[in-house]
């Protein structure tokens, strides 16, 4: 039997999972993932500061020529002692770990979550729609934001972010923006129209629709691909690389900004509604049971979805969902089937920790039991889904 297997069948078709880093290059770390102090450069200034954790991940980060093989893919705390890659498990496990819906219709497990923290906001950029994206061999990427109270003691230099465009914007007006990137600040921004980020609350991103992250340290489930492309020439000061405009562009379509263009879904980001459609409160989930509580944090997307689930100071509950599911420890510590659940307050780079699982299909109909042993803390996790989660549809169906 493999060690993986074995593992498999001790922890009742649960891995623990070791973390995951990223670093960005065109970022600076906020400080708020609780790495130690020392270590926020640890794969050195080149490679530039991690500001990113990603969570029940298969997907390879794309940081260019210098990224580590499996970087950004989640590994597993073997029971002998090994780490192995989550991409692994799913391709030997299959539909026995994600589950026969979601290997018969992608063989793989589409989904992770991360949390990106930065000191100040990200440049105007675009995930690109499932058209454009397989032009260069990937796949189209939503992705959602919860803003974790927990992670958020500082708001960092702007806790605001721009989405689409005002109403009236033509593309013309963006057409020049493009046009202007190796010119300085190229004022794409000024064509858009920023929101006040409050921690607890969300938003959800389609493809296609531009988006200025702000400076909030943000929990993002999405769509299992890292293809993108910046828009925005200068942010925070801060010039960004002109090779980044024309990131995962056909090498054909290279200098042709009528193309970045093309990428734009343009009906959506001049909604003139967007907040109404795309902002996001918590949404309580119906009949919790006794001793926990639980709420939809991200809702409004048919690729992802996540929930944050509290178990109350000394309670134990039975927990079942419909579906696979990736967690991550906010606070408080217990077990999950008799395993330990920590929320560590610091972590040293290369070190494991019990903050993070990955619960199988099976487990999760089951029913994994969580104890909260505080007597004063309530024990919080989030917990991200796949695409078309059947629990998620009961709740959220078509035209609601």
């Amino acid at each position: 039997m493999s060690e993986l297997r074995e593992t498999f069948e001790a922890n009742g078709g649960i891995f623990r999972l070791t973390p995951a880093w990223v670093p960005r290059s065109f970022c600076i770390p906020g400080r708020r993932i609780k790495l130690h102090p020392d270590d926020y450069y640890a794969l050195g200034s080149e490679r530039g500061g991690i500001d990113e954790r990603w969570l029940g991940s298969t997907t390879p980060a794309d940081n260019g020529p210098q990224t580590a093989p499996n970087e950004g893919v989640s590994h597993i705390a073997g029971c002998g002692g090994s780490l192995i890659p989550l991409t692994e498990a799913v391709a030997e496990l299959g539909a026995e770990l994600i589950g026969e819906r979601l290997w018969n219709e992608y063989h793989a497990w589409p989904v992770y979550s991360k949390f990106f923290d930065n000191l100040g906001p990200l440049p105007h950029h675009i995930h690109h729609r499932e058209e454009h994206a397989k032009r260069v061999g990937r796949r189209g990427k939503p992705e959602c934001y919860y803003f974790p109270p927990q992670l958020n003691n500082h708001g960092g230099r702007f806790p605001y972010t721009f989405f689409g465009f005002e109403p009236g914007t033509t593309k013309e007006q963006v057409r020049e923006c493009l046009a202007n990137f190796s010119r300085g600040d190229n004022k794409i921004t000024n064509l858009s129209k920023a929101y006040r980020l409050e921690p607890g609350t969300g938003w959800d991103v389609p493809p296609g629709v531009l988006h200025a992250p702000g400076s909030l340290c943000t929990y993002e489930p999405q769509f299992a691909s890292d293809v993108y492309a910046m828009y925005q020439s200068l942010t925070d000061d801060r010039p960004v690389p002109e090779e980044l405009l024309w990131k995962d562009c056909p090498p054909e379509k290279r200098g042709d900004v009528d193309y970045l263009i093309e990428v734009i879904d343009w009906e959506l980001n001049v909604d003139p509604d967007f907040a109404a459609h795309r902002f996001m409160r918590p949404v309580p989930v119906k009949n919790p049971v006794p001793g926990s509580s639980e709420k939809w944090i991200c809702y409004r997307s048919d690729a992802v979805s996540a929930k944050e689930l509290t178990v109350l100071p000394g309670a134990e509950a039975v927990i079942r969902d419909e579906a696979a599911y990736g967690l991550i420890m906010m606070q408080g510590y217990g077990t999950l089937n008799g395993m330990p659940l920590e929320t560590p307050a610091m972590i040293r780079f290369g070190e494991q920790t019990c903050d993070e699982y990955f619960v199988s299909e099976a487990a999760a109909r089951c029913g994994v039991r969580i104890r909260n042993r505080s007597h004063a803390e309530p024990l919080v996790m989030l917990k991200h889904f796949g695409p078309e989660n059947p629990e998620w549809r009961t709740a959220f169906p078509p035209g609601r």
